[in-house]
């Protein structure tokens, strides 16, 4: 903005020395006739206008030093950018050149208060308790916020560039409704209805095909059930390779480990508890 500023405003005047002094007066240090705009906050350009502006050696808003001070028309014309940390108010603008200091000009100082998050909703509203599950959250002013589910941090966050979305992941939590609450800038709200966690479901296995294998294992087997979503297997107490597992976790394929002939228990174990696979497995 402030280059811009100046390829608008750069005309190719010269350098103009200060206005030279008149028997029996002074020299005429800077003069200040006027900044524009009247008001602003810290970040913003401002213009100053008046004489005797030459070689600006420093421009102070109510005291503090601004930045990026360039002539656009030298001894005329300066711009500034405001500075952070001025006390809100009136806070007037000083130049200061090897002439001296000019007359302070009057000059508004104002902060901009962050708007207050606004949580419309959240989707998915449930989810299992061990976490993991992406979320979105619909609202406004979400920018630079974080969320807590059940009071532990969601992970990846990401907003929007409008602040309206914001999308997670859901920490582990304690089965049962749970408060989201998001934190910005300015302040903090709570989702209505909160967020869900489902306790895990212990794993159903109906059975397994084939039941009878190799004693030196390496038999490829399929296990149907339910809720088979990250189980493990044993086939006689020794760990089966688990291969895959449906999405809908109904289908559940491995291979068998080595073992002793004979009929030996098979046993499906998930977060939500354990099941044995009805007949077991028959090592010959």
């Amino acid at each position: 903005m402030q280059s811009s500023a100046q390829n608008q405003l750069a005309f190719p005047f010269p350098p103009l020395p200060p206005l030279p002094p008149f028997p029996g007066f002074p020299v005429l240090g800077p003069t200040l006739l006027a900044v524009a705009p009247a008001q602003g906050g810290a970040g913003e350009i401002i213009f100053l206008v008046g004489f005797n502006l030459n070689s600006p050696t420093s421009v102070t808003v109510g005291g503090v030093p601004a930045t990026g001070v360039t002539s656009i028309i030298p001894g005329f014309l300066l711009t500034a950018v405001v500075p952070a940390g001025v006390t809100p108010g009136l806070a007037p603008v000083v130049v200061v050149t090897p002439s001296g200091s000019s007359n302070p000009f009057p000059f508004v100082y104002t902060t901009i208060t962050p708007l207050p998050p606004v949580a419309a909703a959240i989707l998915p509203a449930s989810g299992p308790a061990a976490g993991g599950t992406p979320f979105t959250i619909l609202g406004t002013n979400l920018t630079g916020a974080s969320v807590t589910i059940g009071g532990n941090p969601a992970t990846g966050v990401v907003v929007n560039g409008s602040g309206t979305v914001l999308t997670g992941i859901s920490p582990a939590g304690t089965a049962g409704n749970q408060p989201v609450v998001v934190t910005g800038p300015g302040g903090t709200t709570s989702v209505p209805g909160g967020f869900t966690y489902t306790a895990p479901v212990a794993p159903v296995a109906a059975s397994i095909t084939p039941a009878t294998g190799s004693t030196a294992g390496g038999t490829t087997f399929v296990i149907s059930g339910s809720n088979l979503t990250g189980a493990s297997v044993t086939v006689g107490g020794n760990a089966a390779t688990v291969l895959f597992v449906h999405p809908s976790g109904t289908t559940l394929i491995g291979i068998t480990p080595a073992g002793v002939a004979g009929n030996a228990a098979v046993v499906v174990t998930t977060p939500g508890g354990s099941a044995t696979v009805p007949g077991g497995y028959t090592y010959v």
